[in-house]
């Protein structure tokens, strides 16, 4: 076989297929979420907490000199990133929640018990005849 048909062969499976589409959704989705996290969740919240912005919270270690830029840890990143990554994995879990109990709503039927083979009728015959 030759290596470009195997590839092809394992590039067009299904799982290959649907991790390649959960992977762009996923970016996509996580683009929305740090968004939505940044622009739209921390102000308030910053606000709130007395009109602090999470993005210029940082200690700084070394200061800049000149054109050298200062070394900071910046822990209000740190945070922002901690919603975002809070907020990805609680809708993840829903979706996977939702999954589990629609397959849980599709249990088979049970099964119509087997017939009895043709020893087990003619035990059954000898079993009614010994009876009377």
């Amino acid at each position: 076989m030759s290596l470009v048909k195997e590839f092809k062969e394992f590039a067009m499976r299904g799982n290959v297929v649907d991790l390649a589409v959960a992977v762009v959704i996923g970016g996509a989705f996580g683009k929305i979420v740090a968004s939505f996290v940044s622009d739209i969740l921390m102000p308030p919240l910053g606000l709130l907490l007395g009109g602090m912005n999470f993005e210029d919270l940082l200690i700084t270690i070394k200061r800049g000199v000149g054109d050298i830029a200062p070394v900071t840890i910046n822990y209000g990143m740190f945070v922002q990133n901690i919603v975002d990554f809070l907020i990805i994995a609680f809708a993840i879990f829903m979706i996977i929640k939702a999954i589990n109990s629609a397959k849980k709503k599709e249990v088979p039927a049970p099964e119509a018990p087997e017939a009895p083979t043709k020893d087990q009728e003619l035990l059954t015959e000898i079993r009614d005849l010994l009876k009377k």
